[in-house]
């Protein structure tokens, strides 16, 4: 039996919105996309000592301000035991400090060091040399659509950190 019906539609997707068919499914555009930026982004992080991950953790930080292991561990989606290899590596480089909640001596708390932030902005300064490498051939107006689609296709995947700490129990 074919996975498609008698129209050429998918049976377990169906037809993209406003088509008929499903011959312009995304994902394998959206993967090698993925695969160009990630390559190119890392090559730019790399003389800066950081890797990508590094990068989403200070952005985090930067963006939502100081919190404890568990809500960072809850916003990048990763193990909290995966998390503390991750900020051994920030502490090490001086771009985070952690110290203990004085509320809560059980926590520690993130924060973000001058150092970091100061990292933080000459890599996403790298970063903007790369994406213009791998979107080169889109005008100023289609990056933003671009952009704009991106944001409303990741909106219900994106965990606000104190959200996900109310809902993770203490380190």
């Amino acid at each position: 039996m074919t996975p498609y019906d008698k129209s050429g539609t998918c049976r377990r997707l169906g037809p993209i919105a406003g088509t008929t068919t499903d011959s312009h499914r995304s994902s394998a555009l959206l993967d090698h996309l993925a695969r160009l930026t990630r390559l190119r982004s890392e090559s730019a992080l790399a003389p800066l000592g950081l890797r990508p991950r590094h990068l989403v953790a200070l952005t985090v930080l930067r963006d939502h301000g100081d919190g404890t292991q568990q809500a960072l561990a809850a916003a990048l989606h990763i193990d909290r035991t995966n998390l503390v290899g991750l900020l051994n590596d920030l502490e090490t480089a001086g771009l985070i400090a952690r110290r203990r909640d004085a509320e809560d001596r059980r926590r520690h708390i993130v924060e973000l060091t001058p150092d970091g932030a100061t990292r933080l902005r000459e890599a996403e300064c790298a970063l903007a040399a790369a994406e213009n490498d791998v979107l080169g051939a889109l005008d100023a107006g289609q990056r933003e659509l671009l952009y704009q689609l991106l944001q409303q296709a990741t909106a219900g995947h994106v965990v606000d950190c104190s959200t996900a700490a109310a809902a993770e129990p203490l380190d």
